[in-house]
């Protein structure tokens, strides 16, 4: 069983946006979209193809650190502030699947890198043309709108 839409909303991706000083209503529905396609808001954490609520893969965690982070070190210490202070040290990946304010963090970093350009926040199938590029392109936006409807509801969970 995973998490309710509306309470990862409110108390994991809102409050992680706001911290990191970017809220917005379309990366809120992008992330919590996101969210119920690859992990089906939290009831799969660990599959092949990533961890925790977004599926980020160790690989691209690591890469989003070294080819964008790294090149913001006060972006990156925000980031960093977010996760566990010894857990990451010991194991940063771990972090994905275990500390869900990190794991919002690092999948709207993902976007963010990804310098697209971002649907209204009424447009489920142009968020699912960046759920593809950024988390699954093998994916279909049929997979996204169909884990959308199946997890989050109707359009009325938009914005």
């Amino acid at each position: 069983m995973g998490i309710a839409a509306c309470d990862l909303r409110q108390h994991v991706i809102r409050p992680t946006l706001l911290y990191l000083q970017r809220p917005s209503s379309i990366a809120e529905s992008l992330l919590l979209g996101a969210a119920a396609s690859q992990s089906a808001l939290g009831s799969a954490l660990d599959c092949s193809q990533g961890r925790g609520l977004y599926g980020i893969s160790d690989e691209r965690h690591q890469q989003l650190w070294d080819q964008h982070l790294a090149h913001d070190p006060e972006l990156a210490s925000q980031v960093r502030g977010l996760a566990s202070q010894h857990a990451f040290l010991a194991a940063p990946h771990l972090e994905l699947t275990v500390n869900l304010r990190y794991a919002t963090a690092i999948a709207w970093m993902l976007v963010e890198s990804s310098i697209l350009v971002m649907p209204a926040a009424d447009d489920l199938l142009g968020m699912a043309q960046v759920w593809r590029q950024v988390f699954r392109p093998e994916g279909s936006p049929r997979d996204f709108l169909d884990a959308w409807q199946r997890h989050v509801g109707g359009l009325s969970q938009v914005a």
